[in-house]
């Protein structure tokens, strides 16, 4: 089977080296030659485990081929998913210009059937405008060529991508045709064989799920961020609240850790999205408006705390961030809480030395040299005056505290995720402040 991938940012990138791994033949298509160029010469553009060895596995064998040409494949293949970024707009709503900018070329170069799927988060009613632009540009054409348009949001985690993909809990496809389902069912089953979790619904549906499922998880985070900065009001333990609530199979576990605040590519872009839509259609989404401004504010909590311990005077003190990244297993800084932290603690004057695993120079590429960049850990805390956790990265778990103790000028840690114990810190004479407690 051929297909196409429109764009090679995370989520295409992905998705077509994965389609390639159960033997699909993958072309990944992307305008910016210079991407191209350097995912031929073996350089991956972003940072996540496994990828560049199964990329590179699969180029070799001939499967997975890379573009800046769409037309150049568009013969040859029957499934065309487009993966092209939707950023969001000043007020919030996804940017739909590359989605459909895709759609109007496949609509003035296609010769035969194609399926056309949409991967990217896109709003509810964009792939009735994409059938209508592919339309718009074969009338204009003169031709009756028969097409379908699909949904098939991604649900990948930033830092376990590729398991998410070879190995999904669920994969939801919104279709109108019976040919598009049965195209979709063909090429999801090698990754289902045992179990096959397709969830076909219609094309709005899908979309919508998208957008729920993310605003879902960051409304958790959110409530357990409001849940934390009360319980330090009133002398509770978020820990022993999140322990406590979690046991209820009705609520679970997962996404209830208090912390400073949610960021990426896909919760802030898709919460505002939500709220935009629900405006345009005359409704307004409370809840998630509250979602929104929890995160907003808990996003500058280290720096509060910061401010608090140190007496509310932050010039000319040493900073230390640990972490860049909005979260582990990923070199991805945007929303990321460190850059809130960052340009705060700049206005008050302070001297900021950050490391980061592998975002540092993404953090070079943001900002420039507004910071000083660290070679480890350790260095990061020289004559510091605080350390502040950001990023909760396994190396960062279990530190040489007498390393720790020894090189900062004070032995202050501001624990942004939660991951240290505050008995074991204080006893060892650190000052040390977290979220919740």
């Amino acid at each position: 089977m051929n297909i196409a991938i429109v764009g090679t940012g995370y989520v295409g990138l992905v998705t077509g080296t994965c389609f390639a791994e159960i033997g699909v033949d993958v072309t990944c298509v992307d305008v910016d030659p210079e991407k191209i160029k350097k995912l031929e010469n073996d350089e991956i553009p972003i940072y996540e485990p496994g990828l560049k060895e199964m990329v590179n596995r699969n180029k070799t064998a001939g499967r997975l081929h890379f573009t800046t040409d769409l037309t150049s494949c568009l013969d040859d293949v029957e499934v065309i998913f487009s993966a092209v970024g939707t950023p969001p707009d000043e007020d919030g709503s996804a940017d739909l210009k590359y989605v459909l900018q895709v759609a109007r070329t496949i609509g003035q170069h296609m010769n035969n059937y194609k399926l056309v799927v949409t991967k990217s988060t896109v709003p509810v009613g964009t792939a009735r405008k994409v059938r209508a632009a592919i339309q718009e540009e074969l009338d204009r054409r003169g031709l009756d060529i028969p097409f379908d348009v699909a949904s098939n949001p991604e649900f990948l985690k930033e830092g376990n991508a590729v398991n998410d993909f070879m190995s999904p809990d669920r994969v939801v496809v919104g279709v109108e045709s019976e040919k598009a389902r049965e195209l979709m069912t063909r090429l999801y089953k090698p990754f289902l064989i045992q179990n096959f979790r397709v969830i076909f619904m219609d094309i709005p549906s899908a979309e919508m799920t998208k957008y729920a499922a993310n605003s879902m998880l960051a409304t958790r985070i959110s409530f357990m961020n409001d849940i934390a900065n009360l319980c330090e009001l009133v002398g509770a333990d978020v820990n022993m609240v999140r322990a406590g609530i979690g046991s209820d199979t009705r609520i679970g576990r997962k996404f209830l850790y208090a912390g400073c605040g949610y960021g990426g590519s896909c919760f802030p872009k898709d919460v505002k999205a939500l709220i935009k839509t629900a405006q345009q259609n005359g409704y307004e989404m409370r809840v998630l408006q509250a979602v929104e401004d929890v995160n907003q504010n808990q996003k500058s909590i280290l720096f509060r705390k910061l401010k608090a311990a140190m007496g509310g005077e932050l010039s000319g003190k040493t900073i230390a961030l640990w972490g860049l990244s909005f979260k582990p297993e990923t070199d991805d800084m945007r929303e990321a809480p460190s850059l809130v932290l960052i340009d705060l603690l700049k206005a008050e004057g302070c001297d900021i030395r950050v490391y980061d695993p592998v975002a540092m120079d993404e953090c070079r590429r943001r900002i420039g040299d507004t910071v000083s960049y660290a070679r480890d850990m350790y260095d990061a805390l020289v004559d510091a005056d605080a350390m502040l956790m950001v990023t909760e990265w396994k190396a960062f778990r279990l530190p040489s505290w007498k390393v720790v103790k020894k090189t900062m000028r004070r032995p202050l840690i501001i624990d942004g995720r939660n991951i240290y114990d505050a008995k074991e810190l204080r006893e060892q004479g650190f000052e040390y402040h977290c979220i919740g407690q």
